[in-house]
């Protein structure tokens, strides 16, 4: 009952040749149109499976397309990875996708199944304790091309699509000045990461550029989900001198902040203006709505996998060098949770 369907099965039941069973199930014109319906029909009865893993090695080709994410359960992540999924069908590639869970040792893990399964290309946003990215070279050994997106590697000889970080976060805390803010808290990831390294000199120069001191204190790192801005939001209100900006850079920790703060009646924006970072579907339902920074996912996953898709149609073997880093405009969405009631 468990036994696996060959061609030559086929060709026994019909009376025909292996060869002619094998050719018209990959529709060669050798084979008449009547013979070919026969064969197929036959084929579809008992169950025949087409070895697909024989016609890779063969071809040298998957046409699987490799993607690593540090959490699937993430707003944005799941926008990028529809813009992927969409760029990929209308190229007739097949998607891998798993998660690293924010570690490394994961990330390492699922490189080594990408590389074993043999996928044409890889895409990958890297967790956030990771610090060398050594574990893709076998896939640059092979002339396999990976390329990097939102959390990228730096001096890695591929290509990273990503967005101005710095520039993202000086307009957050620079409109947080404009609102009168003097004393902002910003909370981030790992600095070792791009994005947060790029988010927190782009906080700093904001700062410098409107003569407010930089003070270490206001910088909160934290790893930016809900739980996290329940308690981020009680350090806040423990402090003996409250702040009067928050920027935050993810919108569920920030609107879960903003939870816990109104629990405690302090006042959103009148007492802390507040700024996320990602434009998730958490900053329109949260009250106040939430001011933040709009990240365009879905066309950072449509042109990672357009990059990555034209080369591999290239002739050209090997990497993808890392010549230039796509950068995707970004914009600050303005809304009640930073705006203060002017005074008259």
């Amino acid at each position: 009952m468990n036994k696996e369907i060959t061609i030559y099965d086929i060709a026994k039941d019909l009376g025909v040749s292996p060869t002619t069973v094998s050719r018209a199930l990959n529709d060669h014109p050798a084979v008449n149109v009547k013979t070919k319906q026969k064969i197929f029909d036959a084929a579809k009865q008992m169950g025949y499976r087409s070895n697909v893993f024989a016609s890779n090695l063969r071809s040298k080709k998957t046409n699987n397309i490799g993607i690593i994410v540090p959490r699937l359960n993430s707003s944005f992540q799941s926008s990028v990875l529809a813009g992927m999924e969409k760029v990929a069908n209308d190229a007739g590639f097949n998607l891998i996708i798993s998660q690293s869970l924010e570690s490394s040792e994961k990330e390492k893990a699922n490189a080594r199944t990408m590389f074993n399964s043999r996928v044409d290309g890889l895409l990958v946003s890297l967790a956030s304790n990771t610090e060398n990215v050594e574990h893709f070279n076998p896939f640059l050994d092979k002339g396999t091309p990976v390329l990097f997106f939102d959390r990228v590697a730096s001096n890695s000889g591929c290509t990273g699509v990503v967005i101005d970080n710095t520039q993202a976060a000086y307009n957050a805390t620079k409109h947080l000045i404009e609102q009168g803010c003097k004393n902002i808290i910003h909370v981030l990831g790992n600095t070792k990461i791009n994005v947060y390294a790029d988010r927190l000199k782009g906080y700093k120069y904001a700062l410098m550029d409107h003569e407010i001191p930089f003070n270490s204190k206001n910088v909160i790192h934290s790893d930016l989900n809900e739980e996290a801005g329940e308690d981020i939001a009680n350090k806040i209100i423990s402090k003996k001198t409250l702040p009067d900006g928050l920027f935050v850079s993810n919108d569920a920790c920030a609107a879960s902040c903003i939870q816990t703060l109104k629990q405690a009646g302090i006042r959103i924006p009148e007492d802390i203006a507040v700024v996320g970072f990602n434009n998730d579907m958490i900053s329109r339902l949260i009250e106040p709505n939430l001011t933040t920074t709009h990240y365009p996912g879905y066309e950072m996953g449509e042109v990672a996998m357009k990059n990555l898709i034209n080369h591999l149609g290239d002739n050209s073997k090997g990497v993808l060098q890392n010549t230039n880093t796509i950068t995707l405009r970004s914009e600050l969405i303005v809304r009640s949770s930073s705006l203060r009631q002017k005074t008259t």
